[in-house]
């Protein structure tokens, strides 16, 4: 007896642990879009001496010398403890495990900043190895990323994609987009780098897939409608 394959599958039920999954997912991406967005505004608000308003700066990570200084570290210790508590799927290891490698990047990120811009008096604690901690540490924390899109986002109990959902085949795809400009992001960053040119610009268009990705992965859009039609119906019931 032939077996049909293609059968359409059921919704996934909301368990609490999926809802988690899903508002991890969301915070991570939003958390990534505030990094350079918020650091770059405090940064002109809250002025340095020696830098001029609004300059942009080397790297994202030059904004640690900055006022957005609070932001910048705020933000990468928020977004190590979510990749740190990251749930993952269940009975699937690598969730877990780029997690807390992706946490403990972020925090060393934050913990060992990059050398200072230029016309900023030299922090005295800081060395060359703290540099280098840094670039290692960013370095990981994208290949991470690049990870969860290329790889992880895209995984399914349906092997053959062509048989998965519409929606789940168009987050793939977006994934897939987003993983590929992470790693185009981190080449022409060290590029860039390499050059000794700002690279602030490739490092935020990778930093916005990464949030492009996460955000697609929770299905920020599918949360944002029931949200929207969960407030519908409340309004409509309490004008009854």
């Amino acid at each position: 007896m032939n077996r049909n394959t293609s059968l359409p599958l059921a919704k996934k039920p909301e368990t609490p642990r999926r809802l988690t999954q899903r508002a991890h997912r969301i915070a991570i991406g939003l958390l990534g879009f505030l990094l350079p967005t918020l650091s770059y505004l405090l940064a002109g608000v809250r002025l340095t001496t020696g830098l001029e308003p609004w300059q942009v700066l080397g790297s994202v990570s030059e904004y640690y010398y900055t006022g957005g200084v609070g932001v910048f570290v705020g933000i990468l210790f928020a977004m190590a403890l979510f990749l740190f508590t990251y749930p993952g799927y269940e009975g699937f290891i690598w969730d877990r495990v780029l997690g807390v490698a992706g946490g403990i990047a972020g925090a060393c990120i934050a913990l060992f900043p990059t050398r200072i811009p230029d016309g900023l008096t030299p922090l005295p604690w800081w060395h060359p190895c703290t540099g280098i901690i840094h670039y290692t540490s960013a370095v990981v924390l994208f290949g991470v990323f690049a990870t969860f899109s290329l790889w992880l986002f895209r995984r399914s109990n349906i092997p053959v994609r062509a048989q998965r959902p519409p929606d789940k085949q168009r987050r793939d795809r977006a994934c897939l987009i987003c993983g590929i400009v992470i790693l185009l992001g981190m080449g022409w960053a060290g590029f860039e780098a390499w050059q000794d040119r700002s690279m602030v610009i490739p490092e935020s268009i990778a930093i916005m897939a990464f949030c492009v990705s996460w955000l697609v992965k929770g299905e920020v859009v599918t949360a944002g409608a029931d949200a929207l039609r969960e407030l519908r119906a409340e309004m409509a019931g309490s004008g009854e």
